[in-house]
């Protein structure tokens, strides 16, 4: 018998951010976003910055992920990310300003830039703007 609902916990290394039962989680795969609904076949994942949301009761939370993993059984996911920030908690004009900053840093990248390290900041900062305005 298939469960009727998903027990998400996110937590990140400063906080637990969610624990309530769903019907729906959507995540940032490394491979993609990715859906998960009661009885999903039992996985881990990699997950990239991006835009998680789940839905239950009527409801719906939104939330940027910088990276991390998630564990996924039948009636359980357990998110473990490097940072989570719910939608409201999201200064988005601030955001905004970082991604300035991280293009201005590309334009005047020297050999000692790492562009690696400034495209995983500029996804995680996309990822806050797209959260905060809720842009699924």
């Amino acid at each position: 018998m298939l469960p009727e609902k998903i027990h998400l916990e996110i937590v990140t290394p400063e906080r637990r951010v969610l624990e309530r039962d769903v019907d729906e989680v959507v995540l940032p795969g490394t491979e993609g976003s990715f859906g998960v609904l009661p009885g999903h076949a039992p996985m881990l994942a990699g997950l990239q910055a991006g835009v998680a949301v789940c839905r239950g009761g009527g409801e719906e939370e939104v939330m940027a992920i910088s990276s991390g993993y998630a564990e996924i059984q039948a009636s359980r996911v357990i998110v473990i990310a490097e940072t989570c920030e719910k939608s409201g908690e999201i200064d988005v004009a601030r955001a905004e300003v970082k991604v300035k900053e991280i293009e201005k840093a590309v334009g005047d990248s020297t050999p000692e830039t790492d562009p690696e390290v400034l495209r995983l900041r500029m996804m995680k900062h996309i990822a806050r703007i797209r959260a905060g305005r809720k842009m699924i």
